[in-house]
């Protein structure tokens, strides 16, 4: 075999090909000296319809007689009126405590949809009503707001596939955990050992003609591995974080953050908030899970949670009345969690429409009274310098949220 054709076979069979417009990008930024440190926004999806009236309970007597199984007998005091806060919620008091925390309640799409998959389409492309637009809202801030050559660890989803709220955007990646980012293909199962296996293989076909672009680029590719290893191991989990989706996928993201790697936009998905039946069980469960991983995440962080915001919120939300299973079905407004170093904590944020017959969207749902569009362009606006609304968001006449952000 030729040592030409022997270097094509191994680059063809290997991750340096599979990678191959990530490693060269990230090795210049990485070998290069430390980026300034960046502002980070993270969107964490609620995919299913989040019932923001059984989270953030208004202190209505209407509540119970929508939901007579359904109300809480028992709420987390928040110190302002009006509102009280499920108990599963907990872990999130000390953050709303230090103003760090906000709600945004009654928020939400102005289409009247109900169907999970076009909303959800709507929320991630910013066009409520439109599922054909090319790039996503999150993809269209990073365009408006780049300077220069766009970095490979400029936004990350950690999820198996990239979420249409980054559809577009240069170079975004999606990874399921650190160790597909650290490139652990390259090593198969036998994990480092195999990595420096495929190493010295390298070195050993391009050793020869070290003048070689590819074997440049090679040398260079490995050698921003090495320096992303030692930066995430720098970055090591500083608290415990609780067992659950929510927390391995915020987990990683800390620790890009503390890294210094550039890191822009973090995404995270989150399912099972669909509660048709049985949903007082089923919210104990997930909205612990969610208050305890958003508060490991930003206590992880430390001093660095000034220069995050996190904007958790669903497509839709839930119908005021209870149903005959336990649980709610489809509705129209919902509720935003907002937090950061940044963020005017300590309040909720919208205007209450009420929960009379009159005051319900159709008759049947909370109404929405601010646009959802409008949080996510205060939030876009304050982490990413994206200013432009007709291009974050094509067709909004609204403005960004006023007050979300200190």
């Amino acid at each position: 075999m030729s040592a030409r054709f022997g270097r094509r076979l191994f680059l063809r069979g290997s991750a340096v090909v599979a990678f191959g417009s990530f490693l060269p990008a990230f090795a210049r930024r990485a070998l290069a000296q430390d980026a300034a440190r960046r502002k980070t926004l993270v969107f964490l999806f609620l995919r299913g319809a989040l019932d923001g009236l059984h989270v953030l309970t208004p202190d209505e007597p209407r509540l119970r007689q929508l939901r007579p199984q359904l109300a809480l007998e028992e709420r987390l005091d928040l110190g302002v009126p009006g509102f009280k806060l499920h108990p599963s919620l907990a872990g999130l008091l000390p953050l709303w405590k230090s103003r760090q925390l906000a709600f945004v309640h009654a928020t939400g799409s102005p289409d009247p949809t109900r169907s999970h998959f076009d909303a959800q389409d709507y929320l991630d492309l910013g066009t409520p009503g439109v599922n054909t637009t090319a790039d996503g809202w999150l993809a269209r801030a990073l365009f408006e707001t780049q300077v220069g050559e766009p970095g490979p660890l400029d936004a990350v989803a950690v999820s198996p596939r990239l979420p249409r709220s980054l559809q577009g955007a240069d170079g975004a990646l999606a990874f399921a955990s650190l160790d597909q980012l650290r490139l652990r293909p390259l090593a198969g199962a036998r994990g480092r050992q195999g990595r420096d296996e495929a190493r010295a293989a390298f070195e050993g076909l391009y050793g020869a003609v070290p003048d070689d672009a590819v074997a440049a680029t090679g040398q260079k590719a490995f050698a921003a591995l090495d320096l992303l290893e030692k930066k995430l191991l720098s970055a090591k989990p500083s608290v415990a974080y609780p067992n659950g989706p929510i927390a391995n996928a915020l987990k990683p993201l800390a620790q890009l953050i503390k890294s210094n790697v550039g890191l822009r936009v973090g995404c995270v998905d989150s399912g099972g908030w669909d509660t048709h039946v049985n949903e007082a069980a089923v919210l104990q469960q997930n909205l612990r899970q969610l208050g305890d991983s958003l508060a490991a995440f930003m206590a992880d962080l430390g001093p660095l949670a000034q220069d995050v915001a996190v904007v958790a919120a669903t497509e839709f939300g839930r119908t005021a009345r209870q149903n005959g299973t336990g649980g709610t079905d489809h509705g129209h407004g919902s509720l935003a969690f907002v937090l950061g170093g940044s963020v005017a904590g300590g309040r909720v944020h919208g205007t209450w429409p009420g929960l009379a017959d009159d005051q319900l969207y159709q008759g049947r749902d909370l109404a929405v009274t601010t646009d959802l569009r409008s949080v996510l362009a205060a939030a876009a606006a304050t982490q990413l310098g994206a200013t432009d609304l007709d291009d974050l968001f094509p067709g909004f006449t609204g403005e960004p949220l006023a007050g979300l952000f200190g």
